[in-house]
């Protein structure tokens, strides 16, 4: 069902259609200030809105940002708290409010379950966008979903450290290993990068991590997933099994966990194709 042909193909013809419609793009917006989004004859084109993981930040769509620029659509890269799924989507829920044309909602990693719960209640948000994500439904939580297949190497590379919580109690951060960054996170990106991926990298709570998601958006908005056969964070099984759980349109490409940093070409073919489908 999962053979290596049909996801080259599948993947092939995602990034042929992105390639060409950046070429057509970028023709017409050519003499467009960086700052104006381009038009289409059917008006503007949606704000790309995306949502970061644990143990990363904004700048891992840096790629994936450009390509969506060049093409023309207005891009917002939010910093994810990674405090709590609830307290995380109310904050993109917010972000989401000040926007008021179409939005197209991506999400990585634990981002997933951010832009799951943000995206309720806003009409706007035309497609959901999930780049080797999680994908949960109403009370599953990101550490309950990477264990339920095998495959992941997160638990035993997480190293915990305490935090102040507002109530004069403590909190857990959980960081990944810096000695086991690579081999679990990105092991496709080189060495000499992921070096300082890790010692940069945000922490995510703990609590946050096993905290349930709420009732999800994908009931009710399409999503897109792009699948990394590669990722020992998420089991590849467990991202099919979310992604045809919510209906999704599946692209699967050989890639670590960090989908958008090794192959930003197609992270961005997924959300193009979720633009064309939607607009």
């Amino acid at each position: 069902m999962f053979s290596e042909r049909p996801r080259r193909s599948r993947v092939m013809t995602a990034l042929f259609a992105t390639f060409v419609l950046l070429l057509g793009l970028t023709g017409v917006t050519a003499s467009a200030s960086a700052a104006t989004p381009a038009t289409s004859a059917t008006g503007a084109k949606p704000t790309v809105v995306l949502v970061h993981g644990a143990f990363a930040d904004a700048s891992g769509f840096n790629d994936t940002i450009a390509l969506l620029q060049k093409a023309g659509f207005p891009v917002i890269a939010p910093a994810n708290l990674l405090r709590d799924a609830a307290g995380d989507a109310a904050y993109i829920s917010s972000i989401l409010d000040t926007i008021p044309g179409p939005v197209i909602l991506a999400g990585h990693s634990y981002g997933g379950i951010v832009i799951t719960n943000a995206a309720r209640g806003h009409a706007n948000v035309k497609a959901l966008v999930y780049l080797g994500a999680f994908a949960p439904d109403e009370g599953e939580s990101a550490l309950q979903l990477a264990g339920q297949f095998p495959g992941s190497e997160l638990g035993a590379a997480l190293i915990a450290r305490p935090y102040p919580l507002p109530d004069g109690t403590l909190g857990q951060d959980g960081y990944i290993d810096a000695a086991k960054f690579r081999a679990v996170f990105a092991a496709d990106l080189p060495e000499s990068q992921t070096r300082l991926m890790a010692a940069t990298q945000r922490p995510g709570s703990v609590g946050g991590l096993a905290g349930p998601s709420g009732v999800p958006a994908w009931k009710t908005i399409p999503s897109w997933y792009l699948i990394p056969t590669q990722d020992k964070v998420i089991p590849p099984a467990v991202q099919r099994f979310m992604a045809k759980r919510a209906g999704s349109k599946i692209t699967e490409i050989r890639s670590s966990h960090v989908v958008m940093i090794s192959h930003p070409a197609a992270a961005t073919a997924v959300i193009v194709a979720a633009y064309v489908a939607t607009r």
